[in-house]
């Protein structure tokens, strides 16, 4: 082997100096000539601009790409400031509908919605900068309810889901405090941020937006944030997030999250806790992540896991859930790709933290999509199947379903 690295090395030396010879030959049989007095020279052509970059937040999937012209103007102290945006609507059919605990209502077996109608507002430079998220959403996901956008925005996050002020001191570290997007998982809250329409079963047993602090290092292919924060929108500040990325050089990831309450005497949401936000159980114990990202031409394929512990309190005897899940796009062209989703998930113990105590699921989802410049539509099939469950916590209005299908339609502009 090592003779074979120099017998490399000195094949491409000797092809770099016979090429540097024919060059410097070349240049001697044919010496430049000189202008002619008077005349003015050749003018070099002029390097034609970067290309513009879309603003740093939100995050983005793989198959969407966020406005790169977004709309800014000058605010004076303030600087400069970026808005950008989505709005969107969706139509579904599903089996199976469930109960909707938010308006007292069955689910219905189609219907239409507005997804997304959200203005963001951004500082993205200087040592001071800050992000405003507003307006309302939906959270289509697996497995679970459909809560339509006016419910899911007061029953959650509110009309301000993302509020924080960044403080840049250095290019190597950075400090957030306000309501921050959790640093778990591989999927994110909104729709138009993700590779498909519905959020996925892992999804659902993590954190989305938090309350607290964060600080970020970055340094070469490193990248570590660190957060003090109220864990699953509870209030009670007592969780601790953090997460180490490493960027290979072909651009691939490996992510390593985890995130658990430091305290075991959590007994109620003390204030500003949203009924549909914080998961009393899940927001007891730890959750762990481990995320691999790889990019190949037209292809991106991020396989993960994901492990949640919950110990046994006053609410619940404990359990766990193991979890798996590869998302994956195809990209046929600029305008056009499309994404499909693996998922499975087991739970263990007594706490009943999925469909029953001890039960498993698993589901499949294809999502064609079309992108041209700020317009965008797509289109969805999934299927959620239960291995094992109790009857009364399953899928249906009488939660006595081991399956449901779901087709979904979803068009709107990125601002």
């Amino acid at each position: 082997m090592n003779k074979l690295k120099l017998l490399l090395c000195a094949g491409g030396v000797t092809m770099g100096l016979a090429y540097a010879s024919l060059a410097f030959a070349d240049d001697q049989a044919t010496p430049a000539t000189p202008p002619a007095a008077g005349a003015t020279p050749a003018a070099t052509p002029a390097s034609p601009p970067p290309p513009p970059t879309p603003p740093p937040y939100p995050s983005m999937g793989p198959t969407l790409s966020n406005n790169a012209n977004s709309a800014s103007f000058d605010a004076g102290p303030l600087g400069k400031l970026y808005v950008n945006g989505d709005f969107s609507g969706l139509g579904y059919v599903q089996s199976n509908p469930g109960f909707d605990a938010a308006s007292g209502r069955l689910n219905s077996t189609s219907g239409v919605d507005f997804s997304n109608a959200l203005v963001t507002i951004q500082k993205d430079d200087g040592p001071v900068q800050f992000v405003v998220e507003a307006g309302g959403y939906s959270f289509p996901t697996l497995g679970a309810s459909y809560l339509k956008a006016t419910e899911q925005t007061s029953n959650t996050f509110g009309v301000v889901p993302v509020g924080y002020v960044k403080i840049v001191p250095n290019s190597v570290v950075s400090f957030q405090v306000g309501q921050l997007p959790t640093l778990i998982g591989a999927e994110l809250p909104f729709t138009y941020e993700n590779a498909n329409i519905e959020r996925g079963l892992l999804w659902n047993t993590e954190p989305l937006f938090s309350r607290g602090v964060q600080v970020n290092f970055g340094s070469g292919p490193w990248a570590v944030s660190f957060s003090w924060n109220d864990g699953f929108y509870s209030g009670e500040y007592t969780t601790a997030s953090g997460e180490v990325t490493y960027t290979f050089k072909n651009s691939d990831t490996i992510e390593l999250a985890a995130s658990g309450n430091t305290s075991k005497n959590f007994t109620s949401c003390k204030f500003n806790c949203a009924p549909f936000a914080t998961n009393i159980l899940l927001n007891q114990g730890e959750v762990l992540n481990v995320i691999y990202s790889h990019t190949q031409g037209p292809w991106t394929i991020t396989p993960y896991f994901q492990y949640n512990d919950v110990p046994s309190s006053f609410f619940s005897p404990s359990g766990d859930i193991w979890a798996g899940a590869i998302i994956a796009k195809y990209s046929f062209n600029s305008e056009i790709s499309v994404a499909g989703r693996v998922e499975y998930e087991q739970s263990n113990g007594l706490a009943n933290l999925l469909y029953g105590p001890g039960s498993s699921a698993w589901s499949l989802t294809l999502t064609p999509t079309y992108q041209k410049g700020i317009f965008y539509a797509r289109i969805e099939a999934s299927y959620t199947g239960i291995g094992s469950g109790t009857f009364g916590d399953e899928l249906g209005a009488f939660g006595n379903k081991t399956s449901q299908g779901r087709a979904m339609l979803e068009a709107g502009v990125m601002f």
